[in-house]
């Protein structure tokens, strides 16, 4: 069995685990999430935490194991505390301004960008130059960072763009005549 997969996950106090034949259920302060559940996995609940077992001891039932242990730990996780990703735009003129269901961003282009964010994932931007985003849904969190990461990516050669908070940008030597 996964190593991963032997640790219990503990249920914090707030949050109330659901287990069905096809859907896991976790409902907390910041939301609720759901999981489909596989066939290859058996999930038990020991009164303040939940194991997770494979059904069989074929290699993709343990592998699926350890994915569900963590993908559950996320879970309670995420509805009781919240995932964040924090972004910074590096280089002159470029800037956030968080609003409601958007994030207007000006990187450089001739126009201003607008995302919109999905259900569920917010933004804050305590500086311009700065954006936190936040949810429940740690896989929608990052996606949404990768997803504004993209519109601008640092290069290399200034290291100017977007980029995820304590990210190395190896800035390449230019060219000599």
């Amino acid at each position: 069995m996964s190593r991963i997969a032997r640790m219990p996950v503990e249920i914090v106090a707030g949050v109330e685990v659901e287990l069905n034949d096809d859907a896991i259920v976790v409902k907390g302060p910041l939301g609720t999430l759901t999981q489909r559940a596989n066939p290859l996995v058996r999930i038990a609940r020991e009164s303040n935490t939940l194991r997770v077992h494979a059904s069989d001891g074929s290699r993709q039932a343990n592998a699926l194991s350890g994915t569900f242990r963590m993908l559950v730990a996320n879970m309670i996780h995420g509805v009781s505390k919240g995932w964040e990703k924090k972004l910074t735009l590096v280089g002159v003129g470029y800037r956030a301004q968080a609003q409601a269901n958007a994030l207007n961003l000006s990187l450089g282009f001739s126009h201003p960008v607008v995302y919109a964010l999905p259900p569920g994932v917010r933004a804050e931007t305590p500086t311009q130059t700065e954006i936190l985003i936040k949810g429940s849904d740690r896989q929608r969190v990052g996606q949404v960072a990768a997803e504004v990461r993209a519109y601008r990516p640092p290069e290399p050669y200034k290291g100017k763009g977007v980029r995820y908070a304590g990210e190395v940008v190896v800035i390449k030597e230019t060219k000599k005549k």
